[in-house]
């Protein structure tokens, strides 16, 4: 492998560095390298108390032992390896001379952790062993996922699909520099086709529009990247400012995969971004099977959040929702509006036609309601005859709007009554626009108060909160 300078790419050093997945590299005499951010914030061992020693193993064991990158130096075959990773290491299929294992260490972390780690040897131009680079992952979490699948299915020995994490590299131009062999594997395109261009969205996506790495070199912020990947990331929690993120893309592989992907920037000396790395993994075959076992859960979750006669959301999750609502709102300070509806003289309609006739007219109402919501607002009967309406991204001006024409249609509306006749109802509806200092409690309380003073001033109408004092 030729030298790159700045020039010509982003230097092996900083990538080794600025790559999300923990990274050791050791010499040829087994003395450590490279000792990224990620390896140190993983086992918690500095890279000053590794660099330039022979003593990695500590790190991961209560005695000396080689790790997998000293057994790949030593050019160890396959049944010395299998000394110290009994059936639990295995070939890679992607790099020669490389391995790649996954077990459980007791003493690492609190209560023990289980990691993915993959190794391969780094050769000089003579094609000899002068070091060796070792990845780990900590795949606890998805350990213990997999635990309730393996009750089930037996056989189902290994999840991980590659022997090393397909990465991509993007300069401060958008232009891709790196395209590694399982890149290549994951996607089907080849580096030669894509190194020095553009165009590594066309592997991902039917039309363009950025990626991760993307909106890091652009320094894009979290609403931006909320826009693109909403409820499907979250920053990183081993390297500052970069981000991971779970989707599905329907344009790789066959059927579309799902693919867990991070990525962090890459800087210079001066701190200034340059480019930025991106880690992808295949989790398709996770995400099946759990979406098997929460399609058992699925039918009782729907019930528990519906409430049964207007097949709108119930007061419970109203709860859940609203304080959710009301910190994006504050978060990105967006406008957010709450309706609460009454429904008027609904005690004579329950008194002259049976509760059978007033539940007819709440469904209608319910119904009206769902005529008048769009795609992100949310409905729930709060209680009785009350109703809540939550509206983002919408302020007072739209919010009246919204509400005088369900106000109106519903008015509009006859119901028919047990013995034959219509029933006509009307509607009451109070507005709060979300303030600076509301709480979940107090925003229902300033439109509920709307509410009432709409029926005192005479019922079927709307009023604002605090528009008349």
């Amino acid at each position: 492998m030729r030298p790159e300078s700045e020039g010509d790419g982003i230097a092996l050093s900083q990538l080794v560095e600025g790559n999300p997945v923990a990274t050791i590299v050791i010499d040829a005499r087994h003395r450590v390298t490279h000792w990224n951010r990620a390896c140190a914030v993983l086992t918690g061992v500095p890279a000053a108390d590794m660099i330039g020693r022979s003593e990695q193993w500590r790190a991961f064991y209560d005695s000396a032992r080689p790790i997998m990158a000293d057994l790949v130096v030593d050019g160890v075959l396959e049944a010395g390896i299998d000394l110290y990773y009994h059936g639990k290491f295995s070939r890679s299929l992607l790099i020669d001379d490389a391995y790649e294992a996954e077990d459980f260490f007791p003493a690492f972390g609190d209560g023990g952790r289980w990691l993915f780690f993959t190794a391969a040897a780094l050769r000089n131009a003579r094609g000899e062993v002068i070091g060796a680079i070792e990845t780990l992952q900590d795949v606890t979490e998805r350990r213990k996922a997999e635990a309730a699948l393996r009750e089930k299915e037996a056989c189902l020995a290994q999840i991980v699909e590659g022997s090393s994490v397909p990465t991509m590299v993007i300069d401060a131009q958008h232009c891709v520099s790196h395209w590694n062999k399982a890149c290549e594997a994951l996607t089907g395109t080849s580096a030669l086709d894509v190194i020095g261009t553009g165009d590594h969205w066309k592997s991902f996506y039917a039309n363009k529009r950025p990626m991760m790495a993307d909106l890091i070199v652009d320094a894009a912020g979290e609403r931006e990247i909320d826009r693109l990947y909403h409820g499907r990331y979250r920053p990183s929690p081993l390297i500052s400012g970069a981000y991971e993120a779970e989707d599905f893309y329907p344009n790789v592989g066959e059927g579309g995969r799902w693919l867990f992907f991070t990525a962090a920037p890459l800087r210079n000396a001066n701190g200034e971004v340059i480019g930025a790395i991106e880690t992808l993994q295949d989790v398709t075959e996770r995400r099946r099977a759990e979406e098997a076992l929460r399609e058992s859960e699925e039918r009782y979750r729907s019930l528990s959040q519906t409430d049964s006669l207007t097949a709108l959301y119930n007061s419970r999750h109203l709860h859940e929702c609203l304080p959710a609502e009301i910190d994006r709102a504050k978060r990105y300070q967006r406008p957010l509006s709450l309706l609460v509806l009454d429904c008027d003289n609904f005690k004579a309609v329950n008194d002259n036609y049976g509760h059978l006739g007033g539940d007819r007219v709440l469904q209608n109402l319910a119904h009206a309601i769902r005529q008048c919501l769009r795609r992100s607002d949310l409905a729930f009967r709060y209680g009785g005859e009350e109703f809540v309406v939550a509206l983002p991204e919408t302020d007072a001006p739209a919010a009246l709007a919204i509400a005088e024409r369900l106000r109106a249609l519903f008015a509009a509306v006859r119901t028919p009554a047990p013995g034959g006749e219509a029933i006509r109802c009307t509607v009451s509806i109070g507005i709060a626009v979300c303030q600076a200092g509301d709480e979940e409690g107090g925003l229902i309380r300033r439109a509920d108060e709307a509410c009432y003073r709409a029926k005192q001033a005479g019922k079927n109408r709307v009023i604002l909160a605090d528009s008349v004092r």
